[in-house]
C-alpha cells in the first residue's frame, strides 16, 4: 500500500529513533516502537495517536534540528494524527471539517445560534426574545430542547462508532471481547491520569523551552473533570425533571446547580490555560492544523461562559438572547464531538488499549 508524505517522514524518523533508543523511558511511544517488526502506515497511525506531544523527546534528541537528520517526533506525529482523524472520519464527506477546523467551528457556531434564535422567535414571538424572563422554558419548552439534543446525541454516537471502528481495525486490534480486562484497565488509568504527559520523569511537558512544566497536564485535568461535572449536572437535572417532577431553574444549592457551576468554572480556567499554552508552545513542536486543535477548547469555553451567564441573566431581557446563544454553542459542541477534536480522546484511548494489549502478546 503506497504511503503519503507524512507517513514516509514518520517512518524515516521512527527508523532513526529505533536505532538510537535514547528516549525509550520518556513515554509509551518508544517502548511500543521497539515492539514493531517494521514501520507501516498502520503502525504509524497507532504510534502517532499514542504520542501525547509532551515535547520531551525533541528537547533531549541529539538528532533534532540543527542536526542534518532533523528528527522531530512531536511535529510529524501531530500531522500523522490529523491525517488519521481525516482518513477514518465518518461520513467521509465531513472530512473538510477536520482539514478546516476553524472554519467548521465558526460556521457551525453561527448556523446553530441562528437556528435557535429562529426557534425561540417562532416559539415565543420576536418581541419576547428581549422581554424580561424568569424561566427559559417559557422561551423554549423542555421537550423541544430534549428532542433536538437527543437526536444530536444519536448522530454523534453513530459517527463515533463508524469512525472508531475503522481505526480499531486499521491498527490490527482483535475483537474487543478477546482483549483482557487488565489491558482496558491500564489504558483507562493512563488516559485519566494523563500519565504520558509527565515527560518521562514526572516533571511534565516541554512546551516553550528546556524547562518542563506540569501546567499542560493540570489544565487538561481541569477540562476533563469540569466536563464530567457539567455532564453530571445534566444527568442530575434530567432526574429532577423526570424522576422528581421538579422543573428548572433550580436553586443554587441543588446538585444540578452545584455540579454545573463548579464544572463550568473549571472548564473556563482549564480552557484558558490550554489556550495560553497553545500560544506559548515552541512552534517547532507543532504542525499547522488550521485551527482544528483549538476548536474544541474554544467551544467548551463559550458553552461554559454562556451557561454560567444564564442564571445571572434570569429576570432580565438578556435571558432570551443568551439562551439562544448558549443552545447554539451546545449544538456546535455536539457537532465537534462527532467531527472535531473531541474524537482525539477516543483515538488516543484505543492506541493505549493497543499498547497494553501488545505487551501481553
Amino acid at each position: 500500500m503506497p504511503v503519503n508524505e507524512t507517513t514516509t517522514e514518520a517512518i524515516r524518523v521512527m527508523t532513526i529513533c529505533n536505532a538510537c533508543r535514547y528516549c525509550e523511558g520518556h513515554c509509551a511511544v518508544f517502548p511500543a516502537m521497539e515492539r514493531q517488526t517494521e514501520f507501516t502506515q498502520n503502525n504509524i497511525e497507532f504510534l502517532s495517536n499514542l504520542c501525547h506531544q509532551c515535547g520531551a523527546c525533541y528537547q533531549h534528541c541529539q538528532y533534532a534540528d540543527p542536526h542534518e537528520f532533523n528528527v522531530n517526533v512531536p511535529a510529524v506525529f501531530e500531522q500523522a494524527r490529523l491525517e488519521s482523524y481525516t482518513q477514518f472520519l465518518w461520513p467521509a464527506f465531513m472530512q473538510p471539517a477536520v482539514l478546516n477546523g476553524s472554519k467548521f467551528m465558526v460556521t457551525s457556531l453561527l448556523v446553530s445560534i441562528s437556528l435557535f434564535l429562529v426557534a425561540v422567535a417562532g416559539q415565543s414571538g420576536v418581541s419576547q426574545i428581549l422581554a424580561p424572563q424568569v424561566n427559559f422554558y417559557n422561551l423554549m419548552p423542555h421537550s423541544v430542547m430534549a428532542s433536538i439534543f437527543s437526536f444530536s446525541a444519536v448522530v454523534v454516537v453513530i459517527s463515533w462508532w463508524m469512525t472508531l471502528r475503522g481505526y480499531w481495525h486499521s491498527i490490527s486490534l482483535p475483537s474487543p471481547w478477546s482483549i483482557g480486562m487488565a489491558s482496558y484497565s491500564a489504558a483507562i488509568a493512563s488516559a485519566l491520569t494523563l500519565k504520558n504527559l509527565d515527560g518521562g520523569h514526572g516533571s511534565g511537558c516541554y512546551e516553550s523551552g528546556e524547562s518542563p512544566s506540569l501546567w499542560k497536564r493540570r489544565y487538561h485535568h481541569l477540562v476533563l473533570i469540569g466536563f464530567f461535572m457539567c455532564f453530571s449536572a445534566t444527568l442530575a437535572g434530567t432526574f429532577y425533571h423526570y424522576g422528581l417532577n421538579i422543573a428548572a431553574p433550580y436553586s443554587w444549592l441543588t446538585p444540578p446547580k452545584i455540579l454545573g457551576v463548579t464544572g463550568g468554572i473549571m472548564l473556563l480556567v482549564g480552557c484558558t490555560g490550554l489556550f495560553r499554552i497553545k500560544q506559548t508552545t515552541d512552534q517547532r513542536l507543532v504542525s499547522n492544523d488550521n485551527g482544528y486543535g483549538m476548536s474544541l477548547t474554544v467551544l467548551l469555553f463559550l458553552t461554559s461562559l454562556t451557561g454560567l451567564g444564564l442564571p445571572i441573566a434570569k429576570g432580565t431581557g438578556a435571558l432570551g438572547l443568551l439562551l439562544a446563544v448558549h443552545l447554539g454553542c451546545v449544538l456546535a459542541l455536539f457537532l465537534n464531538f462527532a467531527w472535531g477534536k473531541f474524537t482525539h480522546g477516543f483515538f488516543r484511548l484505543i492506541a493505549l488499549v493497543a499498547d497494553e494489549h501488545q505487551k501481553t502478546q
